[in-house]
C-alpha cells in the first residue's frame, strides 16, 4: 500500500487527502456491494439481449450514403428495444446530444394545438429554448405548441393537485425529467416515475409519457419504460454508451411513438430506413455492453463523493446514504473561488489536458456563466469524468462520470486537493 499511496503522491496529492479518502472508501463498503449487485444484473440483460439477437461480427460492419439495409444498424436498435423492453428503439449517430434526441421525440409526437406539460417542475436550461420557455429560433412555441409546468412540493414530491389541474383537452405530451439538472431537486427514481405516469394516464389515458432518461440508465434493474413510459430519450456519451460511443443518441419506447421520431430524424417517408453507421456499429455495440458496469462506477464516484465532501461540512444532494437513481452529484460550494478551484481539481485529474485551466464562459443553452471540467476522450462526454456549473450563488459544482470507479475516486480526491490549496477547507 506504501507502492500506492506513493503514486498519489507522485500526482500532487497531500497525505492528509489520502487518509481522508481512505477513511470515507472504507465507510463505503456496503454501498459499494449493492452498487456492483446492481452492476451484474444489468451485464446479464444486456447480454441476453444481445444473444437472443444473434449479434455477429457482420453487424459491425458499417454503411454509407443512404444507409439503406444497414443490418447492424437495425440490430442494435432492436438490442436497445430488448434492454428497455420496449418496442422499438431508435440508435443512431446523427443524433447530436440528448438534448436533440430529447427534440426529435417532441417535436415528432407533438402538432400545432397541442401542450406540453412538465409534471415535476422546470425543465433542463437547455430544453426551455426547445419548447420556447425562453425565446428561440425554431421553438416549438412558434410552432404553436403550449406549454404547461406543474411544479413539485418544496420536499421534492409530486404536487399531484396541480398536476391534475393542469392536464386538459389540449395536453398532448407529458415530459418527464429524471435527472436534477441544475437543481436541488430530489433525482427521481424509476417507481417515482411509474407512480406519476399511472397518475397522468388515470386522468387522460392518451397522453403520452416521455422520460428523459439521461444520466439514469443502469443505475437501477429498472428504466423508465418497465414502468409505464411511452417515451425513453437519453445521450450515448453519457451511461449507455459506455464511454466508447463517440456520438449519438436514442429514443426507445412504443413503436407509434418512434416511428415518428425517425420520421423527424429524417424526412417524412424516410423514417429508420435511412441514416449511415460511418463504421461506428461495432464501438456502439461494445459501448452498450460495457455500459453497466461504467456506470456503476460513476454512481460509485458519485457516493464517494458525497461521503468525503459531507465529511469536509458541505451541504450534499443527495447525501452519501440516498439510494442512487443517477450518476450526478451535487455540492453546495458557497463561494466562486471554491467552484473554480474543484473544476481545477477534476480538469488536474483528467487524462486528456490535465494542463488546462477551466475557465466560465457563457455556454449556448444557459442564462449565466457557466464553468465546465472536463479531460475527455470524447467531447462533452458526461460518463467520462467531469464537473461543472453555473457562476451563481449557491455556486453548486454538479460532478459525474468516471470510466473506471479509481479514476472517479483520483478526481474528488483531486478536487479537495484544490480546496485545500485555495484554503478554502482546512485539514
Amino acid at each position: 500500500m506504501n507502492v500506492l499511496k506513493d503514486m498519489y503522491k507522485s500526482i500532487g496529492l497531500d497525505e492528509r487527502i489520502l487518509a481522508l479518502g481512505k477513511e470515507v472508501e472504507a465507510s463505503l463498503e456496503e454501498r459499494f456491494d449493492t452498487i456492483d449487485k446492481t452492476a451484474e444484473y444489468n451485464q446479464i440483460k444486456v447480454l441476453h439481449a444481445m444473444q437472443k439477437n444473434r449479434v455477429a461480427e457482420a453487424h459491425f460492419s458499417g454503411s454509407t450514403g443512404y444507409g439503406y439495409n444497414d443490418m447492424g444498424r437495425e440490430n442494435l436498435e432492436q438490442v436497445y428495444a430488448d434492454v428497455f423492453h420496449a418496442q422499438a428503439a431508435l440508435v443512431r449517430p446523427q443524433i447530436t446530444c440528448g438534448t436533440h434526441a430529447l427534440s426529435v421525440a417532441l417535436s415528432a409526437n407533438v402538432r400545432p394545438g397541442d401542450e406540453i406539460l412538465s409534471p415535476v417542475g422546470k425543465p433542463y436550461d437547455t430544453l426551455e429554448e426547445v419548447i420556447g420557455i425562453r425565446p428561440s429560433k425554431g421553438s416549438l412555441k412558434e410552432y404553436g405548441v403550449s406549454y404547461a409546468q406543474a411544479d413539485l412540493k418544496e420536499d421534492g414530491s409530486f404536487d399531484f393537485e396541480a398536476i391534475g389541474r393542469a392536464i386538459n383537452e389540449r395536453t398532448k405530451l407529458a415530459t418527464i425529467q429524471r435527472s436534477k439538472g441544475y437543481a436541488s431537486r430530489p433525482t427521481l427514481s424509476v417507481e417515482q416515475i411509474g407512480e406519476l405516469i399511472a397518475f397522468i394516464k388515470s386522468k387522460k389515458q392518451d397522453i403520452i409519457c416521455m422520460v428523459d432518461n439521461c444520466y439514469g440508465e443502469f443505475t437501477e434493474t429498472l428504466e423508465p419504460t418497465d414502468v409505464g413510459a411511452d417515451l425513453c430519450v437519453g445521450s450515448l456519451i453519457k451511461n449507455p454508451g459506455g464511454g466508447l460511443a463517440p456520438c449519438g443518441g436514442y429514443i426507445a419506447g412504443q413503436e407509434e411513438y418512434v416511428e415518428q421520431a425517425a420520421f423527424r430524424l429524417s424526412a417524412p417517408g424516410l423514417g429508420k430506413e435511412v441514416g449511415a453507421s460511418l463504421g461506428l456499429s461495432q464501438t456502439l455495440y461494445q459501448g452498450f455492453f460495457l455500459a453497466p458496469v461504467v456506470t456503476a462506477g460513476a454512481v460509485k464516484g458519485a457516493v464517494f463523493a458525497a461521503a468525503l465532501y459531507e465529511r469536509l461540512g458541505f451541504p450534499v444532494y443527495p447525501s452519501s446514504a440516498t439510494k442512487r437513481h443517477d450518476i450526478i452529484q451535487a455540492v453546495d460550494l458557497g463561494s466562486p473561488e471554491a467552484l473554480k478551484a474543484f473544476c481545477l481539481g477534476i480538469q488536474a485529474a483528467a487524462p486528456v489536458d490535465s494542463f488546462v485551466t477551466p475557465e466560465p464562459w457563457a455556454m449556448p443553452g444557459y442564462d449565466s456563466d457557466v464553468i465546465m471540467a472536463a479531460g475527455a476522450f470524447i467531447q462533452g462526454s458526461s460518463i467520462e469524468l467531469s464537473a461543472d456549473g453555473p457562476l451563481k450563488p449557491p455556486y453548486t459544482v454538479f460532478f459525474q462520470g468516471g470510466l473506471t470507479w479509481y479514476h472517479a475516486k483520483t478526481g474528488i480526491l483531486m478536487s479537495a486537493q484544490k480546496l485545500l490549496e485555495a484554503n478554502v477547507i482546512a485539514l
